[in-house]
């Protein structure tokens, strides 16, 4: 009997898996597979913090299915022979994924399915990630939005998203599996242990993600708006490594939001209008754009930006940056916090990346690529979109005057110092007072707290005032659109 290949990818769930329910609608067996291909990703392959969170959740995909009856096949090498061996050795005459968006990925699944098609075989891919495909939308002109507001209310006028797809009770099995690798075999875990921070902070899989949601929804929804910006406090979802590896989707997150707030008393007739909500939009946006957009993740939006006089020789001060020794408290505590988790506070990512570009007047690539290796949850939708917003170079961006002061937005959104207590220990007995400005505070003080400038912690790597300054006159001299 023949058989469907179930091509899992960044879809890595079982529930509202919709070429999962393709493949049980044709009532034949279903043989779910990843495959190990980095190198087909272009010049993004995954970086060594969502490897190791590529590890964690294959293995939860894989107990998932064997509930199911069923398991997770594990390949690696070029897709296409990889599949086609597959088919040889399970007779299948169909191939189900769900889509991806990132360019190398298109252009490789594109010449996929017409090879596969010419073969004869049957091969659908369907939309798993988003709520929105990004060639579904355009503004009045018929192009490809560039601004945020207007994408967003589009898209809250489209008809609401279809309720999730419910979990199979079983995946109908081959009578024979076809071999597989053990996991370990992918070599995605660190071969020196560094990942002891991140399995402290991290549940990957469905039921994290499950759980991640439900903790967000009892304890920071309704005060989501203030505690988004606050990195001491646990304000945010957490959730944005879990929709990353499709192990939760935009609809199961709509529906679960949309159930909860009718359960509130009273219920929560504006869920859809807050700003939770626009941040699915965010993630949305920056998927429309790297779709309409490809070569934003290597060049800025804005033509103008080639011309900038980014530093020749990033050298010291980038690596001060990487490793939380800038001086500045704020920025050096959410650098730790990426490099021991995985993560950083949105907030606290502003704020870094407006001091590497602004202050260190450093090119953004460099602090995309950082992110891209470091963070769990990196995604080249977000990431591109995330940096070239902070630069002032790409669609909706920030505009070239706002520069972050890292002072300032330590002392408002950190106003006790909790969060730079917790990174950045060496100046956990300073007061508050002194907590984002160390190199202002009284000599006894510093003392006092076991502070020695230079030495337990560094002085400041850059004058934020002047620096502001040298920013701003470079964005003054581009090229006007």
């Amino acid at each position: 009997m023949s058989a469907t290949l179930l091509w899992f990818r960044l879809d890595l769930r079982w529930e509202d898996q919709p070429a999962l329910h393709a493949a049980l609608e044709r009532g034949r067996p279903v043989i779910p597979v990843f495959i190990w291909a980095p190198e087909e990703e272009g010049a993004w392959p995954p970086g060594g913090a969502s490897r190791w969170w590529l590890h964690q959740s294959l293995r939860a995909l894989d107990t998932g299915l064997r509930q199911l009856g069923s398991r997770l096949l594990l390949r690696q090498g070029p897709t296409l022979e990889t599949l086609q061996t597959l088919i040889k050795e399970s007779g299948a005459d169909a191939i189900f994924w769900n889509r991806r968006y990132e360019p190398a990925i298109l252009a490789r699944d594109k010449a996929l399915k017409e090879t596969l098609r010419a073969q004869g075989l049957l091969v659908q891919s369907f939309n798993a990630a988003l709520l929105f495909e990004p060639w579904t939308l355009h503004n009045r002109s018929g192009a490809p939005f560039q601004v945020f507001t207007p994408f967003w209310k589009h898209c809250l006028a489209q008809p609401s998203p279809s309720p999730p797809l419910p979990a199979p009770a079983s995946l109908p099995a081959p009578r024979s599996w076809p071999s597989s690798l053990p996991l370990e075999a992918l070599a995605l875990e660190p071969k020196i242990d560094w990942a002891a921070g991140l399995r402290a902070a991290w549940q990957p899989g469905p039921a994290g993600a499950a759980h991640q949601l439900e903790r967000f929804l009892s304890t920071a929804f309704a005060r989501y708006n203030d505690g988004r910006n606050h990195p001491a406090i646990p304000g945010t979802s957490r959730l944005s490594p879990h929709l990353h590896f499709g192990e939760i989707s935009p609809r199961q997150i709509w529906h679960r939001l949309s159930a909860w707030a009718k359960q509130q008393q009273p219920p929560l007739k504006n869920w859809a209008a807050s700003q939770f909500v626009a941040e699915l939009g965010w993630r949305e946006f920056a998927y429309h754009l790297l779709y309409h957009f490809p070569h934003t993740p290597e060049e800025p939006l804005r033509a103008a930006f080639k011309h900038f006089p980014w530093h020749p020789d990033p050298g010291d001060t980038l690596r001060a940056w990487q490793k939380g020794r800038t001086g500045y408290p704020i920025v050096d505590a959410g650098m730790r916090e990426l490099w021991a988790t995985g993560w950083m506070h949105n907030r606290v990512r502003m704020i870094a990346g407006s001091f590497l570009v602004k202050d260190l007047l450093l090119d953004w690539r460099h602090g995309a690529r950082w992110f891209w290796d470091t963070l769990v949850d990196a995604d080249l939708a977000s990431n591109t979109l995330g940096w070239q917003w902070v630069a002032g170079c790409g669609a909706d961006a920030a505009p070239y005057f706002r520069v972050f002061n890292p002072v300032m937005q330590g002392e408002k959104f950190d106003p006790e110092g909790h969060y730079v207590r917790r990174w950045v220990p060496e100046l956990a007995a300073l007061p508050a007072r002194w907590i984002h400005r160390p190199w202002e505070a009284p000599p006894d003080v510093l003392a006092q707290a076991g502070v020695e400038l230079g030495r337990t912690y560094p002085r400041p790597i850059v004058n934020h005032a002047i620096a502001r300054e040298v920013a701003l006159e470079a964005f003054h001299r581009l090229p006007k659109p």
